[in-house]
């Protein structure tokens, strides 16, 4: 078994900018692909970034593409997301997770049965 803990939330007003962090222990993540979700208020949670370890691809929904950045630290089995430009419409709890059993496509897709999730922090956005 393996634990996410992310930090970094908090109140920021629109433009403005948050690093979010997610530290990992238990496992050896550096087989995993790590990466982040959000759910805002009513709605489904949905995906937002993820890193693929070894080749260093970076995935990015739409929303949030030229805007956020995931990076990681390997050694530290760490993952973050810069967050740039920040918009109202980013209101969420975002969401670390963990997994080396399925593809990108299952993240960007659906990500419900990723095998290891952080508790969520709070990123809320004021206009």
């Amino acid at each position: 078994q393996g634990q996410l803990v992310e930090s970094g939330g908090g109140l920021v007003q629109a433009g403005g900018s948050l690093r979010l962090t997610c530290a990992g222990s238990g496992p050896d993540f550096r087989n995993y692909i790590m990466g982040w979700f959000r759910q805002g208020p009513g709605k489904e949670r949905e995906f937002m970034a993820a890193h693929i370890w070894g080749l260093g691809t970076t995935y990015y929904s739409d929303p949030v593409k030229g805007r956020f950045a995931i990076s990681r630290d390997d050694a530290k089995s760490t993952v973050y997301l810069q967050m740039n430009s920040l918009k109202p419409e980013d209101t969420a709890v975002y969401y670390c997770a963990a997994d080396y059993r399925y593809g990108i496509s299952y993240w960007r897709g659906e990500g419900r049965n990723l095998g290891l999730w952080g508790q969520g922090t709070q990123v809320t956005v004021s206009s």
